[in-house]
C-alpha cells in the first residue's frame, strides 16, 4: 500500500479517482466525522455508480446533499434523521452487534473514512473521538483515508496502530459540528419540562452511582441537576457535553468504581471544544473499544450503574419505541438495551428512560396504549419518568405496571389512557 507521510490539502486528493463501483464506506460518526471527506464523498458519487455510506451519527449535514449515495446505519441519529426519504437503510441491530459486525466482516467494508489528530511527539495519530472499531474496518478495508485535524484531541487508548496502513492524508482545520440539538435553544416550556424531569431523575441517582447517559438535551438536564451530588462515575458508550461540568467540578471522581477506579470511561466522543479540550490528554478519561463499554460483564462488575436514556414513546405495559414516529425512522435502537441488561445486572443498579409526557405542543401522547415500533421490551423495562412523576415497573404485574404510567402521563390524556387500559383488561 502507499502510505502518505505527511498530510496534503483535500483538493489534491480526487476521492472518486480512488473508489469502485459498489464499494461500501464506512464514515467515523460524532465528533469524530471527517467533515471534509464526507464532502469529497459526496461529490465522488455523482461519478462512482452504486456507493453505500456505512454511517452512525452524523453531526455535520454535508451528506444531505448527496444524490445517488446509499446509506446503511443502526439509526437514524443526528443529521441523519434529516436524510432524504428513502435514502437510509436501517438495521435492527443493537449498536454493540452492529460493531461486531464491522469487527468480523459479516457487514464488509471496502473504504474506511476517519479523523485523526496531529501526530505526537512519537510520530503517532490518535483516533481521538473513539470508536475503536474503526481500527479493526481498517484492517479489513482496501482503502483507508485519515482527515488530519488539529481539534481532534489525543485521548487515552486512541493510537492508530502503526501496523494499520493508512492510504491518504488530508489536512482539514474545520471544528467538529455540534448536534443539531446542542444548536437550537428549546422553547422556555420546554425547558421547563425538562427541568422537571430532571429533578425526578436526580433523585433517583444516589451518590457513588455509575453513570451512563444518553445524548440529547435532555440528558444535560439532567446533568446540571447532579451538581450535588458525590463521587459519581462514568462508564459510557458516549462521552457527550453533558458531562463536561460534572468532570470539572469534581462530582465525577470515578472514585467508588470497582473496576476501571478514577478513570471515566467512554467508547465515542460526541461533543464539543470544551469537552474535547477536558479530555484531551487526560489519563482519567480513557477510550475503549464497544467491546468493552456495553458488556453486560463489565457493567456487572459495577455496582450501582444507572443507565439514563431517553425515548420517543412508552405504552401502558412498559414496552418503549426509540426508533419511529408516524412511520418515519427518526433514532435507532443504539446502546440502550446493551446498558438496560448491564444495568440489571449491577448490584443497586437502575435503567432510566426519561421523557416528556407529550409531543407537538401537548397534542400527543408519549405515554400510548401501544408503541408503534418496539425497540425495548417489556421485559427489559425498569423506571420511567415525565414530568408528572415516577413509575417504577420492575416486579409489579402489567395492570399495576398501566396504572403507574397512567399516573405521570399528561393530565389531559389520562382518560383515553384508562378505557385503553379497561378495554384490555376486559380481554385479560
Amino acid at each position: 500500500m502507499n502510505i502518505c507521510t505527511s498530510p496534503h490539502p483535500l483538493a489534491e486528493l480526487t476521492l472518486s479517482r480512488h473508489l469502485r463501483a459498489g464499494d461500501r464506506v464506512l464514515v467515523a460518526q460524532g465528533a469524530g466525522e471527517p467533515a471534509a471527506l464526507t464532502r469529497a464523498l459526496v461529490e465522488a458519487a455523482a461519478v462512482v455508480a452504486d456507493l453505500t455510506a456505512c454511517i452512525g451519527m452524523l453531526t455535520h449535514d454535508g451528506l444531505r446533499s448527496a444524490s445517488g449515495l446509499r446509506f446503511e446505519s443502526y439509526g437514524a441519529l443526528g443529521h441523519a434523521a434529516r436524510l432524504q426519504p428513502g435514502a437510509l437503510m436501517t438495521l435492527p441491530m443493537h449498536y454493540s452487534d452492529y460493531v461486531a459486525h464491522l469487527c468480523d466482516g459479516r457487514l464488509p467494508v471496502d473504504v474506511v473514512l476517519v479523523k485523526l489528530s496531529q501526530a505526537d511527539e512519537n510520530g503517532d495519530h490518535h483516533l481521538g473521538m473513539g470508536d475503536l472499531h474503526l481500527v479493526d474496518a481498517a484492517r479489513r478495508a482496501r482503502l483507508v483515508i485519515a482527515e488530519i485535524n488539529p481539534h481532534t484531541p489525543r485521548t487515552c487508548g486512541t493510537i492508530w496502530p502503526r501496523d494499520v496502513a493508512i492510504d491518504h492524508k488530508v489536512y482539514s482545520a474545520a471544528p467538529s459540528d455540534a448536534l443539531p440539538h446542542a444548536a437550537a435553544r428549546a422553547a422556555k416550556d420546554v425547558e421547563d419540562v425538562e427541568d422537571k424531569i430532571a429533578r425526578h431523575v436526580a433523585q433517583l441517582v444516589p451518590d457513588r452511582a455509575v453513570l451512563q447517559i444518553g445524548v440529547g438535551r435532555l440528558p444535560g438536564a439532567i446533568a446540571r441537576h447532579l451538581h450535588g451530588h458525590r463521587d459519581l462515575g462514568i462508564h459510557s458508550g458516549a462521552l457527550t457535553d453533558a458531562i463536561v461540568t460534572l468532570l470539572e467540578t469534581g462530582v465525577v471522581t470515578n472514585a467508588a468504581k470497582e473496576i476501571d477506579a478514577g478513570v471515566t470511561i467512554g467508547g465515542a466522543v460526541i461533543g464539543g471544544a470544551a469537552l474535547c479540550a477536558h479530555i484531551a490528554a487526560n489519563p482519567s478519561v480513557h477510550i475503549r473499544h464497544t467491546s468493552y463499554t456495553h458488556s453486560s460483564l463489565q457493567i456487572a462488575q459495577l455496582s450501582r450503574f444507572h443507565a439514563i436514556n431517553s425515548a420517543i414513546e412508552v405504552d401502558l405495559f412498559g414496552q418503549i419505541n426509540t426508533q419511529t414516529a408516524a412511520g418515519r425512522e427518526v433514532g435507532g435502537i443504539g446502546g440502550q438495551v446493551d446498558f438496560t441488561r448491564g444495568a440489571h445486572l449491577s448490584r443497586s443498579g437502575r435503567a432510566i428512560v426519561a421523557l416528556p409526557s407529550t409531543a407537538q405542543g401537548g397534542a400527543k401522547p408519549r405515554i400510548v396504549p401501544q408503541v408503534e415500533t418496539v425497540s425495548l421490551a417489556r421485559t427489559d423495562a425498569d423506571t420511567v419518568v415525565t414530568e408528572w412523576g415516577i413509575a417504577e415497573l420492575r416486579g409489579i404485574s402489567a395492570r399495576s405496571r398501566a396504572e403507574r404510567l397512567i399516573a405521570i402521563a399528561d393530565p389531559s390524556h389520562r382518560d383515553s389512557l384508562n378505557k385503553a387500559l379497561h378495554k384490555w383488561g376486559q380481554k385479560h
